[in-house]
């Protein structure tokens, strides 16, 4: 039933706002476990997730390791955001623009980001607002720490600004279409 609700909450959205979903379904388990095992859990400090949506990612997330507390979610639509709240209770959960991270944000980290993860469709964005996106991440990030943004398109939708590279780390075939699993890095 979660499964089919969290279909219906998607569908919702996409009819909604189509520009702010940016896919016909969900991700899939496939490319949220792809996407988490970008994600050391080993390493120290909070762990920050644009547009979780349903929470798939967040899940998965969770599974890799990475405790609750550590996690927060910055999410546009109220409704995923009301939702998210109740599934992860121990998740902060923010409703905010990802675009502006600094009003979002504010000034409730004083630490670095261990990882950054964005499920946000930055396809769908005209290129000024994906490089501000990038660029804000990048600079909460510690030092070697990887900005995860997954991407339907053949290449990353963001080239890497300078002193910064990009891999594809994954392939998703296993999803409504295939994705990809890029990773941005300081070098």
């Amino acid at each position: 039933m979660t499964e089919l609700a969290d279909n219906l909450r998607f569908l919702r959205a996409l009819i909604a706002r189509p520009k702010n979903i940016g896919a016909i379904f969900p991700s899939s388990p496939a490319l949220a476990t792809a996407i988490a095992r970008q994600i050391d859990p080993r390493t120290q400090g909070p762990v920050l997730e644009l547009g979780p949506g349903t929470g798939v990612v967040t899940r998965a997330i969770l599974a890799r390791g990475i405790a609750p507390e550590r996690l927060t979610l910055v999410e546009y639509n109220e409704d995923f955001a009301r939702h998210n709240a109740a599934r992860f209770p121990d998740v902060c959960v923010i409703q905010g623009d990802a675009f502006d991270l600094a009003k979002t944000l504010g000034a409730r980290f004083a630490q670095p980001f261990a990882a950054v993860v964005s499920g946000l469709p930055l396809l769908n964005f005209p290129i000024a607002l994906r490089r501000r996106l990038v660029d804000g991440a990048l600079e909460r990030l510690a030092p070697g720490a990887p900005f995860i943004q997954f991407s339907y398109g053949t290449h990353a939708p963001v080239v890497p600004p300078p002193g910064h590279s990009v891999v594809r780390a994954a392939m998703i075939w296993a999803n409504l279409p295939p994705a990809r699993v890029w990773v941005y890095r300081k070098n």
